[in-house]
């Protein structure tokens, strides 16, 4: 599914940064130390909360690196901005902001394709490992925690298939969600025990997997080994600055017409997984009646702050992050360092 999508990146992909784009960094770096021949251009992460500038850093520290001879590109690790024409709602840098710089992963699905983090694994890892062969850094940017860690850590998804799952949807159909976990109880007591009975979605993947597999774990082992090294760099806010600043994106977010970019999308449908993103569910319930727009509003902003809560508690369990504060005017020297001192 995703080699086809790949296809048709068009406007998602520009070109390299280079050194005459680049400005320097806020605080004098030292950066002239040479790479020791055949070294691997390392792994880069920058990560946090929605809302604290992770795209802007991103960008400026690619420019920095640029300035001294290190070329470096972003990998998109937002789930929702995977999704072509998906704008918006997820914060996309238009392609008139992106300085140039590449950018990997992004518009590689129609809104009506369901992502999986297995399939984004095997492309994000293959763009890294693609990078850095052409002694490029990859810069992978985003807050979607485990599309983040499914990189940079080394864990294995469970088996996937496709004619298994939709079986099991049809079940799910027919027989409702407490039948299917029902089921699920004879085959596997101990996984029925962890997943919800009222979640038709996970009581569906957790019998793929026990058809597959054999049985079924639920959640991520909570310590998991890196992948490859990786450098981290999390930008944080604290909740009284985040917070008005999540409700004003929210309302640009209808200002700058969230509303009529979902009713564009609407007629190509939107599949499991875009159709939850939020903003883009409340702006369907405003489409549909269900919604008045400042309830739409409410709500998307609720669920945005929710969000960010989860964000920061999953990315704070890494602890070889560097963390710097969203606003430290020297944010973008702070992170250059980190990088080029490996950590």
């Amino acid at each position: 599914m995703w080699r086809a999508s790949i296809k048709h990146w068009g406007a998602g992909h520009t070109r390299r940064a280079s050194s005459r784009h680049a400005r320097p960094a806020d605080r004098p770096v030292n950066t002239e130390a040479p790479q020791p021949q055949g070294s691997r251009p390392p792994l880069v992460a920058v990560v946090g909360a929605t809302g604290t500038g992770k795209s802007a850093l991103a960008l400026d520290l690619i420019e920095a690196l640029a300035a001294s001879g290190r070329p470096a590109e972003v990998i998109n690790a937002d789930a929702m901005q995977l999704y072509r024409g998906m704008d918006i709602g997820t914060a996309k840098l238009p392609v008139r902001d992106r300085r140039g710089i590449t950018h990997h992963l992004l518009d590689v699905l129609e809104p009506a394709q369901d992502a999986s983090v297995a399939e984004y694994q095997r492309e994000a890892r293959a763009t890294v490992e693609r990078l850095q062969a052409n002694g490029v850094i990859p810069v992978l940017t985003g807050g979607s925690g485990l599309y983040v860690s499914s990189v940079i850590q080394d864990f294995a998804f469970p088996a996937r298939d496709h004619e298994v799952r939709a079986r099991l949807e049809a079940d799910l159909e027919r027989l409702g969600t407490a039948g299917l976990h029902a089921r699920l109880a004879c085959l596997d007591p101990a996984a029925a025990a962890q997943v919800d009975p009222a979640n038709g979605r996970r009581v569906v993947r957790a019998l793929e997997v026990v058809e597959l597999e054999g049985s079924f774990t639920p959640g991520l082992p909570e310590h998991r080994p890196p992948w490859q090294p990786a450098v981290v760099v999390g930008l944080r806010a604290a909740r009284d600055v985040l917070v008005p600043r999540l409700d004003d994106r929210v309302r640009q977010m209808w200002a700058d017409g969230l509303v009529a970019e979902v009713e564009a999308l609407r007629p190509a449908g939107f599949g499991a997984t875009a159709a939850r993103a939020i903003g883009y569910s409340q702006a369907i319930a405003q489409l549909d009646g269900v919604m008045d727009e400042s309830t739409a509003i409410a709500e998307t902003s609720a669920l945005t702050r929710r969000y960010a809560r989860r964000q920061v508690s999953w990315f704070k369990r890494d602890q070889s992050t560097t963390w710097i504060e969203h606003d430290d005017p020297a944010r973008v020297s702070v992170a250059l360092s980190v990088v080029v001192g490996g950590g």
